[in-house]
């Protein structure tokens, strides 16, 4: 039986977090033994947004490789690639622009939500505003069945199931509509309690060694309403105990009582979290260097993944063109 297809993708502006860890990579493993994976390194998405200074993009081109093939992502059973090496997303991008509505671009709340996150940057272009027509291009590209997605990214797939029927409607049918494999997870909200983000530099990356997790745990917002050691505690407010719930399960019920007991202090709880860490990213940092030091199997990885890619992509364009009256 011949395996489905899906299709997702990060842009390489960061280091990977723990964020994208719980709301993306364990699914996108899993996935792997169910479907026929295309992850796609979304350079040029990054692109709209890190025009002004692009040179960190090829780095951390390397760096979510890395992080990806760290925490388990086959190259072997999965076509990992580099969105810009695959020149027909542009190609599709533009033809399929030329049937998309500007208002269903201008309703999107994802446009406005970045309109207002990504302050430092300007990014009300030309191009921005048609994030999800080249979102959409990515996914019908490779025929996708089904994409791995977060209730907030709903609005975006729904964009592109929209734009597919519109292109049946003029040209017949032609991919599939893509349905959501929706990620339960809970909510990892920043250090700073703030949305876990690169842009407020608030995160754990995959990639952090243990000093640095110290440190940044030790900076975590707790219990507000808790202020001395013995007072007792709430942990439905605080920010360190919804990371023991998710990452010290087993641990979490008595931190839980002792907290709201008073029986145990803040620094306490955050050194906890700081082993906990440390021990759940250790594997992940193990398999990251035992990668970094292949720099060649690295280019080779990605090679092969940018020709897998191009023909898939090369066969759906030839079907578009000729329905398009374009060959």
């Amino acid at each position: 039986m011949t395996k489905k297809r899906i299709l997702s993708g990060m842009r390489p502006t960061g280091p990977l977090h723990l964020g994208h860890w719980l709301g993306a990579l364990k699914n996108w493993v899993e996935l792997q033994d169910k479907y026929l994976c295309f992850y796609m390194i979304a350079d040029w998405h990054a692109l709209m947004s890190e025009y002004a200074d692009p040179q960190e993009i090829k780095k951390n081109i390397k760096e979510c490789l890395l992080d990806w093939l760290s925490v388990g992502i086959n190259p072997e059973e999965t076509t990992i690639f580099i969105q810009s090496a695959v020149k027909e997303h542009a190609e599709l991008h533009l033809l399929l622009s030329m049937i998309s509505p500007l208002a269903w671009l201008e309703r999107c709340p994802t446009y406005k939500e970045q309109l207002r996150e990504l302050k430092t940057r300007d990014i009300s272009t030309y191009a921005y505003l048609g994030y999800p027509v080249l979102q959409a291009a990515d996914i019908v590209l490779y025929k996708a069945d089904a994409v791995p997605v977060g209730k907030d990214q709903l609005p975006h797939l729904e964009l592109t199931r929209e734009i597919v029927r519109r292109f049946h409607h003029f040209y017949g049918k032609t991919f599939p509509e893509p349905e959501p494999i929706l990620t339960e997870t809970s909510k990892l909200m920043g250090l700073d309690n703030r949305k876990m983000s690169k842009s407020y530099n608030n995160f754990i990356a995959l990639a952090d060694p243990p000093a640095v997790i110290n440190e940044k745990v030790m900076t975590m917002i707790t219990d507000t309403k808790r202020v001395k050691r013995r007072d007792k505690g709430h942990p439905h407010l605080c920010n360190v105990f919804s990371y023991q719930e998710i990452f010290n399960p087993k641990e979490a019920q008595e931190i839980k009582d002792a907290c709201q007991r008073g029986l145990g202090g803040c620094t306490e709880c955050k050194k906890i979290l700081v082993r906990t860490l440390n021990k759940f990213l250790s594997g992940f940092r193990a398999k990251r260097k035992n990668w970094e030091i292949k720099p060649k199997k690295l280019e080779e990885i990605l090679q092969r993944g940018n020709e897998q890619a191009k023909d898939v992509a090369a066969k759906t364009l030839i079907d578009v063109r000729k329905k398009m009256g374009l060959s």
